[in-house]
Protein backbone atom coordinates (compact mmCIF):
# COMPACT_ATOMS: atom_id res chain seq x y z
CA UNK A 1 0.00 0.00 0.00
CA UNK A 2 1.28 3.44 -0.92
CA UNK A 3 2.33 5.75 1.91
CA UNK A 4 0.62 9.13 2.31
CA UNK A 5 2.44 12.05 3.92
CA UNK A 6 -0.12 14.65 5.03
CA UNK A 7 1.14 18.21 4.71
CA UNK A 8 -0.37 21.66 5.21
CA UNK A 9 -0.71 23.51 1.87
CA UNK A 10 0.18 26.94 3.27
CA UNK A 11 2.48 26.16 6.21
CA UNK A 12 4.21 22.82 5.44
CA UNK A 13 5.15 20.95 8.60
CA UNK A 14 8.92 20.52 8.87
CA UNK A 15 8.56 16.94 10.10
CA UNK A 16 6.59 15.93 7.00
CA UNK A 17 9.06 17.73 4.74
CA UNK A 18 11.91 15.84 6.39
CA UNK A 19 10.10 12.51 5.92
CA UNK A 20 9.61 13.15 2.21
CA UNK A 21 13.22 14.23 1.74
CA UNK A 22 14.46 11.17 3.65
CA UNK A 23 12.63 9.01 1.12
CA UNK A 24 14.29 10.89 -1.74
CA UNK A 25 17.74 10.52 -0.19
CA UNK A 26 17.07 6.83 0.36
CA UNK A 27 16.51 6.27 -3.36
CA UNK A 28 12.75 6.65 -3.35
CA UNK A 29 10.36 8.41 -5.70
CA UNK A 30 7.50 10.58 -4.52
CA UNK A 31 4.45 12.26 -5.97
CA UNK A 32 4.27 15.81 -4.69
CA UNK A 33 2.11 18.90 -5.26
CA UNK A 34 3.38 21.85 -7.30
CA UNK A 35 1.74 24.98 -8.66
CA UNK A 36 1.01 23.16 -11.93
CA UNK A 37 -0.44 19.95 -10.52
CA UNK A 38 1.16 16.87 -9.02
CA UNK A 39 4.61 15.79 -10.15
CA UNK A 40 6.90 12.80 -9.73
CA UNK A 41 10.13 13.63 -7.92
CA UNK A 42 13.47 11.95 -7.17
CA UNK A 43 17.11 12.79 -6.63
CA UNK A 44 19.02 13.89 -9.72
CA UNK A 45 21.36 10.92 -9.67
CA UNK A 46 18.71 8.26 -9.08
CA UNK A 47 18.83 6.13 -12.24
CA UNK A 48 16.24 3.64 -10.97
CA UNK A 49 13.70 6.38 -10.23
CA UNK A 50 14.33 7.90 -13.65
CA UNK A 51 13.36 4.62 -15.29
CA UNK A 52 10.30 4.35 -13.07
CA UNK A 53 9.21 7.83 -14.13
CA UNK A 54 9.76 6.93 -17.79
CA UNK A 55 7.67 3.79 -17.30
CA UNK A 56 4.79 5.51 -15.49
CA UNK A 57 4.58 8.30 -18.06
CA UNK A 58 5.63 6.23 -21.11
CA UNK A 59 8.34 8.74 -22.08
CA UNK A 60 10.97 8.51 -24.80
CA UNK A 61 14.44 10.08 -24.96
CA UNK A 62 13.06 13.25 -26.55
CA UNK A 63 11.36 14.25 -23.32
CA UNK A 64 12.74 17.13 -21.29
CA UNK A 65 12.96 16.35 -17.60
CA UNK A 66 12.93 19.31 -15.23
CA UNK A 67 15.24 20.13 -12.35
CA UNK A 68 13.33 22.13 -9.75
CA UNK A 69 15.92 24.40 -8.15
CA UNK A 70 16.02 26.34 -4.90
CA UNK A 71 17.30 29.61 -6.34
CA UNK A 72 19.12 31.17 -9.27
CA UNK A 73 22.57 30.29 -7.89
CA UNK A 74 21.66 26.61 -7.73
CA UNK A 75 20.12 26.73 -11.20
CA UNK A 76 23.41 28.08 -12.53
CA UNK A 77 25.25 24.98 -11.32
CA UNK A 78 23.21 22.69 -13.54
CA UNK A 79 22.66 24.66 -16.76
CA UNK A 80 24.70 27.09 -18.84
CA UNK A 81 23.22 30.59 -18.58
CA UNK A 82 24.93 33.17 -20.79
CA UNK A 83 24.65 36.94 -20.48
CA UNK A 84 22.03 37.16 -23.23
CA UNK A 85 19.41 35.29 -21.18
CA UNK A 86 20.62 35.92 -17.62
CA UNK A 87 18.43 38.94 -16.92
CA UNK A 88 15.32 37.44 -18.52
CA UNK A 89 15.48 34.32 -16.35
CA UNK A 90 16.38 36.27 -13.25
CA UNK A 91 13.38 38.56 -13.70
CA UNK A 92 10.96 35.67 -14.24
CA UNK A 93 11.97 33.55 -11.24
CA UNK A 94 10.55 32.31 -9.01
CA UNK A 95 7.46 31.80 -11.10
CA UNK A 96 5.46 29.49 -13.40
CA UNK A 97 8.15 29.08 -16.06
CA UNK A 98 10.30 26.19 -17.23
CA UNK A 99 13.46 27.07 -19.13
CA UNK A 100 15.23 24.71 -21.54
CA UNK A 101 19.01 25.19 -21.39
CA UNK A 102 22.20 23.21 -22.07
CA UNK A 103 23.12 21.06 -19.09
CA UNK A 104 26.44 21.31 -17.27
CA UNK A 105 28.59 18.38 -16.22
CA UNK A 106 26.57 18.28 -12.98
CA UNK A 107 23.65 16.78 -14.91
CA UNK A 108 23.86 13.02 -15.57
CA UNK A 109 23.86 12.33 -19.32
CA UNK A 110 20.81 10.10 -19.00
CA UNK A 111 18.76 13.14 -17.89
CA UNK A 112 19.66 15.25 -20.91
CA UNK A 113 17.48 15.42 -23.98
CA UNK A 114 19.15 12.96 -26.33
CA UNK A 115 19.76 15.22 -29.32
CA UNK A 116 20.24 18.71 -27.89
CA UNK A 117 21.83 17.76 -24.51
CA UNK A 118 19.46 20.11 -22.76
CA UNK A 119 17.36 19.91 -19.62
CA UNK A 120 14.47 21.88 -18.16
CA UNK A 121 14.98 24.02 -15.06
CA UNK A 122 12.60 26.02 -12.94
CA UNK A 123 12.35 27.88 -9.65
CA UNK A 124 8.90 27.49 -8.15
CA UNK A 125 7.17 29.81 -5.71
CA UNK A 126 4.88 26.99 -4.49
CA UNK A 127 5.31 26.63 -0.73
CA UNK A 128 5.47 22.83 -0.54
CA UNK A 129 7.76 22.58 -3.55
CA UNK A 130 10.09 25.20 -2.11
CA UNK A 131 10.13 23.52 1.31
CA UNK A 132 11.13 20.17 -0.23
CA UNK A 133 13.90 21.55 -2.41
CA UNK A 134 15.23 23.69 0.45
CA UNK A 135 15.44 20.67 2.75
CA UNK A 136 16.98 18.44 0.07
CA UNK A 137 19.71 20.99 -0.65
CA UNK A 138 19.84 20.09 -4.34
CA UNK A 139 17.41 20.17 -7.27
CA UNK A 140 14.58 17.67 -7.44
CA UNK A 141 14.42 15.65 -10.65
CA UNK A 142 10.83 16.25 -11.66
CA UNK A 143 8.30 15.23 -14.27
CA UNK A 144 4.70 16.45 -14.23
CA UNK A 145 2.39 13.56 -13.37
CA UNK A 146 0.47 13.21 -16.62
CA UNK A 147 -0.54 9.63 -17.31
CA UNK A 148 -0.31 8.16 -20.84
CA UNK A 149 -3.30 9.21 -22.93
CA UNK A 150 -4.05 12.21 -20.70
CA UNK A 151 -3.28 15.88 -21.34
CA UNK A 152 -3.45 17.36 -17.84
CA UNK A 153 -1.56 16.71 -14.63
CA UNK A 154 -3.16 14.70 -11.86
CA UNK A 155 -4.48 16.97 -9.12
CA UNK A 156 -5.64 14.85 -6.17
CA UNK A 157 -3.59 12.59 -3.94
CA UNK A 158 -6.26 9.91 -3.54
CA UNK A 159 -6.57 9.51 -7.32
CA UNK A 160 -2.81 9.08 -7.63
CA UNK A 161 -2.94 6.38 -4.98
CA UNK A 162 -5.70 4.55 -6.84
CA UNK A 163 -3.97 4.83 -10.23
CA UNK A 164 -0.37 4.16 -9.27
CA UNK A 165 -0.46 2.32 -5.95
CA UNK A 166 3.01 1.23 -4.91
CA UNK A 167 4.58 2.39 -8.19
CA UNK A 168 5.45 5.47 -6.12
CA UNK A 169 7.00 5.23 -2.66
CA UNK A 170 4.95 8.03 -1.13
CA UNK A 171 2.39 10.69 -1.98
CA UNK A 172 2.76 14.09 -0.34
CA UNK A 173 -0.89 14.89 0.34
CA UNK A 174 -1.81 18.56 0.75
CA UNK A 175 -5.49 17.66 1.17
CA UNK A 176 -6.61 19.88 -1.69
CA UNK A 177 -7.32 19.63 -5.40
CA UNK A 178 -4.73 21.60 -7.36
CA UNK A 179 -5.67 23.36 -10.56
CA UNK A 180 -3.63 21.86 -13.43
CA UNK A 181 -1.93 25.03 -14.67
CA UNK A 182 1.11 24.06 -16.76
CA UNK A 183 4.18 26.27 -16.73
CA UNK A 184 5.13 28.39 -19.70
CA UNK A 185 8.07 26.63 -21.37
CA UNK A 186 10.77 28.78 -22.95
CA UNK A 187 13.68 27.25 -24.89
CA UNK A 188 16.77 29.43 -24.43
CA UNK A 189 19.31 26.83 -25.50
CA UNK A 190 20.30 28.69 -28.69
CA UNK A 191 20.80 32.05 -26.98
CA UNK A 192 17.38 33.40 -27.92
CA UNK A 193 13.87 32.71 -26.64
CA UNK A 194 11.57 30.23 -28.34
CA UNK A 195 8.25 29.76 -26.59
CA UNK A 196 7.44 26.05 -26.63
CA UNK A 197 4.27 26.19 -24.57
CA UNK A 198 2.18 29.04 -23.22
CA UNK A 199 0.99 28.30 -19.71
CA UNK A 200 0.54 30.16 -16.45
CA UNK A 201 3.57 32.40 -16.94
CA UNK A 202 3.18 35.54 -19.07
CA UNK A 203 5.11 34.86 -22.31
CA UNK A 204 5.35 38.56 -23.22
CA UNK A 205 8.87 39.14 -21.79
CA UNK A 206 10.21 36.39 -24.06
CA UNK A 207 8.40 37.28 -27.30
Amino acid sequence: MVRYLDIHPVDPQQRTVEQAVALLRGGGMIAYPTDSGYALGAQVGNADALQRIRSIRDLDDKHHFTLVCRDFAQLGQFVHVDNAVFRAIKAATPGPYTFILPGTLEVPKRLLQAKKKTVGVRISDHRITRALVEELGEPILTSTLILPGETEAMTQAWQIGEELGDRVDAIVDSGEEILPQPTTVVDLSEGYAEIIRVGAGDPTPFE
